[in-house]
This record gives structure tokens, sequence and C-alpha cells, in this order.
């Protein structure tokens, strides 16, 4: 009998081949979790096929879905906020260019699978998931700007930045990353450093390795960090500039 698996997913970018050659790779059983870091869309082209895809997997797993920037860009969009040069220069377009295909059902649908994201998760051992990270010294209950979840940078720089040998007991580690045992983030690429696999900082797990430029999509499972990935995102969509 297979043990329960924790299963944690990058960023998709709207990657749907790619999340289904992953998926068919994991072969997820009902007793695992799937754990998604957020940004659902913007990138490709297939961003209604992508949520359509996740509310599929919603029927069948245990699916913990995290809220993203640009999906919340995207949820903003769809409820009338207005064209954002800024969103459709980072893959925005594309994913307006899928909605201009959708029907008003189906955009009433996808909005409310944005209002029901999550800003993180937090399990029974201590292990925080979110999409990208938090600024209070005391943890996530004490944010007192909430888009800081699905948008700061800071967390992933100050893991990067610790001294390997500064110890987890020393006077100087960093309060923030002590609140929890294992942190699971997404948001920032992997690639910015050379990577295109999952990076471990401190105890902060990046998990986007650049599914939205020339990287894979990746799933890292939590209890083993075994991990497996799809071919570059790019391959599956020849004629397309992702946000590259």
């Amino acid at each position: 009998m297979s043990l329960k698996r924790t299963l944690v997913i990058g960023d998709i970018h709207s990657g749907l081949k790619a999340l289904q050659q992953l998926l068919s790779k994991i072969d997820p059983a009902e007793e695992d979790t799937l754990i998604f870091l957020g940004d659902y869309i913007d990138g490709w082209s297939e961003a209604v096929e992508t949520i359509n895809y996740l509310l599929e997997l919603k029927e069948r797993y245990s699916c913990i879905f995290l809220r993203g920037n640009h999906d919340e860009l995207c949820y903003e969009w769809l409820t009338g906020a207005g064209d954002n040069p800024t969103w459709f220069m980072h893959g925005g377009e594309a994913t307006a260019n899928s909605y201009a295909k959708a029907d008003e059902a189906k955009k009433e649908i996808h909005i409310q699978f944005y209002e029901s994201l999550e800003n993180y998760y937090l399990d029974d051992e201590n292990r925080l998931f979110l999409h990208a990270g938090f600024t209070n010294l005391k943890g996530i209950e004490f944010e007192y700007f909430k888009k800081t979840f699905y948008w700061d940078r800071t967390l992933w720089e100050l893991a990067l930045s610790l001294n390997n040998d500064l110890d987890y007991d020393h006077i100087h580690y960093p309060k923030r990353l002590k609140n929890y045992s294992e942190i699971y983030i997404g948001h920032t690429p992997v690639t910015r450093i050379g990577k295109t696999t999952p990076q471990n900082a401190a105890n902060v797990w990046n998990i986007d390795t650049g599914a939205a430029f020339k990287g894979p999509l990746t799933a890292l499972h939590v209890e083993t960090k075994e991990y497996w990935q799809s071919d570059p995102v790019f391959t599956f969509y020849p004629n397309e500039r992702g946000r590259n």
C-alpha cells in the first residue's frame, strides 16, 4: 500500500501540456495531497484550458490552490479593473487572448476559482506553503499587508543571503525563518540564479523552475525531496514567446 504523499507544484503560467506531462510522471494517488503554489496563468496560450484542467483535478484529488500575483491580476481584470499595460507585458496579453474565446458562464466559474484561492497553507508538520513570502518577524498571522503573500521577494533573497555556516541556533539566524520547519515558495524563478531544479536555501524551498521562460515545470515530494520535471515548457509551444 502506497504512503500518502505531499506534492508541491511550481508556477504553471498556462503551460497546460507541461502540467499534463508532469502529472503523468507523478501518477498521483487519491490519498496524495497536491499543493499548487500559484501563478496558474500568464505566459503561454492555454490560460482558460489550464484553469479548466485544475478544476477537473479538484474533483479527483485533494488539491490546495494558493494565490499567485498573476492570478490576482487576472482576477482584477476579469472583474472589471480594466486593461493593465504592465500585466499585458508580463504574460497578461496571452491570458486576455485566451479569455476572449471563453463565454461569460465560463468566465464566472473561473472568477469563483480565483476568489477561492488561499494566501497560504500551513500543514500539521508546521510546513508553510505560499506563493511568494511574508515579512512579519512573528509569522503569517501577523502580516499587515496581505498582498505580501503573493508579491514578496525578500524571503527568498534572505534565504539566499544566509552564510552557510550560520547555525539555526545562532543569535543572528533570521527570526522570520524560525517560525516554520520548512517553507515552500514559487514566484521568483530559480533560473535567475542559473538553476532549473528546485533550490533549497536555509529552510526555504523554491519550486519555480522558470516554466514561463525557458525552464521546466516542477513537482516536489515534500517528505522525501524527490522531484519530477516536465520538458522545458517552451518546447510545447514552439510558435509562442511565453514571457521571454
